[in-house]
C-alpha cells in the first residue's frame, strides 16, 4: 500500500520486521492524535510482512468491559491449536476465552498465549498488530504486555497503535514508543491529490492549511465549505466534517450508524437485528454502505475509521443512544452474551435499576472466576452506581475493591473502599471486602493503623479462617511497627479465635504464638514434618516473616514452605500475596548463599511491586538488594536503595524496614573498613524511641555491632551488643546465633579467643550459612596472623577467600587476600576484587539450568518461569558453553550450591 511521507516510521518498521526475521522479536507502540495515521502505519506493516503470519485485534469501547474479548479476536484464527498446549495452559486459555469453566490464572494465561504464539512462529515469523490499544479490555492488555516483554528471543513482532505515549505509564510502559507526527505540507498536498479526485489548487491549499497535517482531516475536509477561512483545531473540524457527511443520510440510515457505533464490536447480525427493531431495515443498510462510512464483509462491520464511530455516538442525543443500546440488549437475550447484554442495559440506564445492577454483579463474578479482576472491579463500580439501595451499592463497591486489589490496582481498591464506607457500615464493608482496609494498610501504609483495622475486622469477616488470617497479619503489623504491645494484643485475639471455632489451622496456633513470643524463657520452636505439612495447607498470611524465621534458625525448612507458597500464589494469581511472599524467599536465599537467585527474584519482584504500588513489598526488595550490595561492596547502590526505603518507611512507622535499611548501611560501612560510621548506624537499632529501633533486627545485627565496636576501639558497646545475642543463642540453640555468639565473644576476649573461634567453626549447621562461616574463618585467620602463627592463618584465610570468591563478596575477599599477603604468602591474583567477580550465568539462565537439571522439559520450565519454550532453549544454548558441558544430561552433575562446579562421578 502507498504510505505518504512517514519516512521515519517506515525505517523503524523495516528494522523491527528484519530483526524478527532473524529471530529477534520486539514490540513497538505508534502513538499520536486521532486520525493522524496510526492505523495506516499498521496496515503498511501488514503489507510489508508478506512472509509473516499476521494476527490482529482492535480495542473497542464496548468490549473494553469484557474480559479477554480482544484476546479472543486475536487468537480466533488459531484457536484450534490451543489443545496442543500442555494441559494446564490449554485449560487456562480455554477458560479465559470463555470456552470452558476452568479457573483463571493470569500468569498461566500469559504463558499459554506466549507458548501458542511461539509455536506458531516456528513455522513463519509472526506479526501481531493491535489497533486502538487504549481501548483493549484490561486482561487482554495485561496479557499482551506480558508477552511484549518476552519477545527478545522470539521471531515475533508486536506493533500497537494508541493515543498516548507509553512512557507515561499504564500496561505499555516498558514498550518502545514512536510518535506519529503530522504530515509535512508537501506530503499532505500529495495525499490530498491522491485521495480527492479533481481537487484544484485552491482546495488543496485550503485543506492543507486547515488539517494541520492530520491525514483523516485531509481526506474529509475538502467537501466542507470554509466561509471565513479561519484555522480551527482539528477536533472540531473533523466533527463538523463527519456531521456534514451523516446529515446527508436518511434518518433510518443515521439510526443504523448509531446502532453500529453503540455495538462497537462489528457483529453484523446484532447490528442488523437491533437496527431493524428501530425501523432501519435493508434500505438503510444499503445506504450506509454506499456512503462509505460503514464497510461490511464476512459477517463483520467496521467504520472507515474509529473516529467516525466516536463522533456518531457522541453527537447523538442521549434518548437515541438509549434506544440503540436497549435494542442491542434485546438481540443478545439467549445468545450466551449476558455480560455484554448487561453492559448495554447499563449504558441505556438513566436511573437506578436493581435488575441491571444484579446482572452486572453476576457478570463481575464471572469475570473474577476467569481472572478478569480489573473488569470485575469496573462492572462492580457500575453496578453500585445503578443500585437503588445505598447498602447494596456499598456492598458492591466493597466487592469491587477486592477485585481491584486482586488485579493489583491499589489506588482503585482504596477509592472504592472509601466510597463503600460512605454508603454502608464498616462491618458490612469489612464483610464484603474480606477485611481489605487493614490488608491494604498492612501492605502499603501505617503499621499501627493496620494492626487496629485488622483486629477490628476479625470480628466482621464471615469465616473463622479469614479471621485467623487477619489476626496473623495484625501480629505481623505489630512486629513490623516494632510494637511489642500491639503484637501482644493481636496474639491475644488469635488465641481467642483458636478457642472459639474449629478449623484446620487451629493446631498450628500454638506454634504461631511461639514464633512471636517475647517471653525470655527457653522456647525452641517445634519444626516437625507435621508443622511443615500444616503450613503447606494454610494461607501465606500465617507464615512468619523471613527475618523472624532466620532469627529462629529455621531458614532451611522455611524456605521450602515459602517456595511452595510462591508456586501456589502464581497458580491462583494473587498478586499482592505473590509479592509479599517472594520478597521473603529472597531473605532466606541470601543467608543460604544463593545470591544470584536472590538478586533475580528481588529485582523482578521490585519491578512488579512498583508497578502496582505495593510499597512495603517494594521496600522489602530494595532492602534485600541493599543487603546484597553491602556484601558485594557496592556503596552507591546501598545508599540509593536504603534512602528510598527510609523515605517511605519512616513516615509510615514501618520500623522493620527502617531497621533493615540501617543494618545494611552499617554492614556496608563495616565491610568497607569504616567501623566508626558503621557503629553509628547499627546502634540506632537499639536506641529507645528511634525510628530504627527493632528487637529482631537488633538481634540479627548484633554480630556486626560487636565487630564494628571492636574495630572502632569501643569494646564496651560491643560487650553490650553481645549479651542479648548470647541470651538468644542459649534460649533457641539456633546454630547461627550460637556460632555468632562464640565469634563475637572471641573478638572481645583476651585469653581464650582461639577456643571461642574454634567452637564457632564447629557448631553443627553453622556452615549452612556460607558467608557467616567464612567470616568466622577470616576473623580467626586475622587473629592467628597477629599471633604470628602464619601457617595456621593461611589455612583459615584461604578457606575464607574461596567462599568469598564464589559468592562474589568483594570487600571480604579483598580483605582475605590482603591478610594472606601479610602472612608472607605470594598470591597470583587472577581477578581484581575491586572490579567485582563475574557470575558465569545470568539470573534467568541460572533458573533455567536448575530446572533442567531437575529433569523438567522446556515446556515445563517455560510454564514455571513465565517465558516461552523457545526462550528456554535459547537460555540453555548459552548455559552449556558457559558451564563447559555439551548437553542437558550433564546439568545433573553441576553443583549449583558451590560455584557451579562440575562434580566428578565417583561411582565404579
Amino acid at each position: 500500500m502507498k504510505l505518504f511521507g512517514r519516512r521515519q516510521e517506515k525505517t523503524e518498521l523495516e528494522r523491527v520486521l528484519d530483526g524478527t526475521r532473524r529471530g529477534t522479536g520486539s514490540a513497538l507502540m505508534f502513538w499520536g492524535d486521532p486520525g493522524i495515521g496510526k492505523t495506516a502505519v499498521l496496515e503498511y506493516a501488514t503489507s510489508a510482512a508478506a512472509d509473516f503470519t499476521v494476527l490482529c485485534c482492535r480495542g473497542t469501547r464496548m468490549e473494553s468491559g469484557l474480559a479477554f474479548a480482544a484476546l479472543h479476536e486475536l487468537l480466533w484464527p488459531v484457536i484450534d491449536r490451543i489443545d496442543a498446549l500442555p494441559a494446564p495452559q490449554a485449560a487456562a486459555l480455554h477458560g479465559a476465552l470463555g470456552r470452558s469453566g476452568a479457573a483463571a490464572n493470569r500468569f498461566l494465561i500469559g504463558v499459554a498465549t506466549l507458548t501458542l504464539l511461539s509455536d506458531l512462529a516456528t513455522e513463519r515469523p509472526l506479526l501481531i498488530t493491535v489497533d486502538d490499544a487504549d481501548l483493549l479490555d484490561e486482561p487482554t492488555a495485561e496479557c499482551l504486555a506480558f508477552i511484549a516483554r518476552r519477545l527478545r528471543t522470539e521471531p515475533i513482532a508486536m506493533l500497537l497503535a494508541g493515543h498516548d505515549d507509553p512512557a507515561h505509564g499504564g500496561p505499555w510502559e516498558q514498550i518502545a514508543g514512536m510518535e506519529v507526527a503530522p504530515l509535512s505540507d508537501a506530503d499532505a498536498s500529495d495525499y490530498v491529490r491522491h485521495e480527492v479526485e479533481g481537487a484544484d489548487a485552491d482546495t488543496i491549499r485550503r485543506t492543507v492549511r486547515m488539517a494541520a497535517g492530520n491525514p483523516l482531516a485531509l481526506r474529509e475536509l475538502p467537501g466542507i465549505n470554509d466561509a471565513d477561512g479561519e484555522r480551527a483545531p482539528v477536533g472540531p473540524l473533523l466533527r463538523r466534517a463527519f456531521s456534514a457527511r451523516t446529515a446527508r443520510l436518511t434518518p433510518q440510515a443515521r439510526t443504523l450508524l448509531l446502532v453500529a457505533a453503540a455495538e462497537n464490536r462489528g457483529d453484523a447480525r446484532a447490528i442488523r437485528e437491533a437496527a431493524a427493531t428501530l425501523g432501519a431495515g435493508p434500505a438503510a443498510w444499503d445506504e450506509v454502505q454506499r456512503s462509505g462510512l460503514l464497510v461490511a464483509a464476512d459477517g463483520r462491520t467496521r467504520f472507515r475509521t474509529p473516529l467516525i464511530s466516536a463522533v456518531v455516538y457522541e453527537e447523538a442525543p442521549f434518548p437515541e443512544r438509549q434506544s440503540a443500546h436497549r435494542a442491542l440488549a434485546q438481540t443478545m437475550r439467549g445468545h450466551d452474551n449476558e455480560g455484554l447484554r448487561a453492559w448495554h442495559l447499563a449504558a441505556a440506564a438513566d436511573e437506578a435499576d436493581e435488575e441491571i445492577a444484579a446482572l452486572l454483579e453476576n457478570h463481575a463474578r464471572d469475570c473474577w472466576r476467569r481472572g478478569g479482576y480489573a473488569t470485575a472491579a469496573r462492572a462492580m463500580r457500575r453496578a453500585a452506581a445503578l443500585s437503588p439501595m445505598p447498602a447494596d451499592a456499598g456492598r458492591r463497591l466493597a466487592l469491587g475493591a477486592r477485585s481491584g486489589w486482586e488485579a493489583g490496582q491499589v489506588d482503585t481498591a482504596r477509592e472504592l473502599l472509601d466510597r463503600a464506607d460512605r454508603l454502608a457500615s464498616a462491618e458490612a464493608v469489612a464483610l464484603g471486602s474480606g477485611g481489605l482496609r487493614g490488608i491494604i494498610e498492612f501492605a502499603c501504609g501505617d503499621q499501627e493503623r493496620a494492626n487496629q483495622l485488622l483486629l477490628r475486622d476479625t470480628h466482621a469477616v464471615a469465616h473463622a479462617a479469614e479471621a485467623v488470617e487477619l489476626a496473623c497479619l495484625a501480629i505481623r503489623a505489630g512486629w513490623s511497627g516494632g510494637s511489642v504491645t500491639r503484637q501482644a494484643d493481636a496474639l491475644h485475639r488469635l488465641a481467642e479465635l483458636a478457642t472459639a471455632a474449629e478449623f484446620p489451622e487451629v493446631t498450628l496456633i500454638s506454634t504461631v504464638g511461639q514464633w512471636w513470643s517475647t517471653d525470655p524463657g527457653p522456647q525452641p520452636v517445634p519444626w516437625t514434618d507435621d508443622t511443615v505439612a500444616q503450613l503447606d495447607a494454610v494461607s501465606w498470611r500465617l507464615m512468619p516473616p523471613a527475618p523472624l524465621g532466620v532469627a529462629w534458625g529455621l531458614e532451611l525448612r522455611l524456605r521450602d514452605v515459602y517456595r511452595h507458597k510462591v508456586d501456589e500464589l502464581r497458580r491462583t494469581n494473587a498478586i499482592i500475596g505473590l509479592i509479599l511472599t517472594t520478597s521473603q524467599t529472597v531473605t532466606l536465599d541470601i543467608v543460604r548463599g544463593r545470591w544470584t537467585e536472590a538478586t533475580a527474584n528481588a529485582t523482578e519482584t521490585l519491578r512488579l511491586a512498583e508497578e502496582i504500588g505495593a510499597e512495603h513489598g517494594a521496600s522489602q526488595c530494595r532492602n534485600s538488594l541493599a543487603w546484597l550490595a553491602s556484601l558485594r561492596g557496592d556503596q552507591q547502590a546501598v545508599t540509593e536503595l536504603t534512602s528510598r526505603t527510609l523515605e517511605l518507611s519512616i513516615p509510615r512507622g514501618v520500623r522493620a524496614l527502617t531497621a533493615a535499611a540501617y543494618w545494611h548501611r552499617g554492614q556496608a560501612a563495616l565491610f568497607a573498613g569504616r567501623p566508626g560510621e558503621s557503629l553509628e548506624d547499627l546502634l540506632r537499632l537499639t536506641e529507645p524511641g528511634h525510628h530504627a529501633e527493632h528487637p529482631t533486627f537488633a538481634l540479627l545485627a548484633a554480630e556486626d555491632t560487636v565487630e564494628a565496636a571492636c574495630r572502632a576501639g569501643r569494646a564496651e558497646q560491643g560487650a553490650a551488643a553481645l549479651r542479648p545475642l548470647q541470651e538468644w543463642a542459649d534460649r533457641t540453640g539456633a546454630p547461627w546465633a550460637v556460632a555468632a555468639a562464640y565469634r563475637s565473644a572471641a573478638l572481645l576476649a583476651t585469653d581464650d579467643a582461639e577456643d571461642l573461634f574454634q567452637r564457632a567453626l564447629q557448631v553443627p549447621g553453622a556452615a549452612e550459612r556460607p558467608f557467616c562461616h567464612a567470616r568466622t574463618r577470616l576473623l580467626y585467620g586475622e587473629w592467628l596472623r597477629r599471633a604470628r602463627r602464619r601457617t595456621d592463618a593461611r589455612v583459615q584465610l584461604a578457606e575464607a577467600a574461596e567462599v568469598f570468591r564464589r559468592l562474589g563478596a568483594v570487600p571480604m575477599l579483598e580483605r582475605s587476600l590482603n591478610e594472606q599477603e601479610l602472612t608472607g604468602q605470594q598470591l597470583r591474583r587472577t581477578e581484581s576484587p575491586k572490579g567485582g567477580i563475574e557470575v558465569p550465568l545470568t539470573p534467568q539462565e541460572l533458573r533455567v539450568a536448575r530446572l533442567a537439571a531437575d529433569g523438567l522439559t522446556n515446556r515445563e520450565i517455560a510454564a514455571q518461569l513465565l517465558i516461552s519454550p523457545r526462550t528456554v532453549g535459547h537460555h540453555l544454548s548459552s548455559v552449556f558453553p558457559k558451564l563447559g558441558i555439551v548437553g542437558r544430561g550433564e546439568l545433573a552433575r553441576i553443583d549449583f550450591e558451590n560455584g557451579l562446579r562440575l562434580t566428578v562421578d565417583s561411582s565404579p
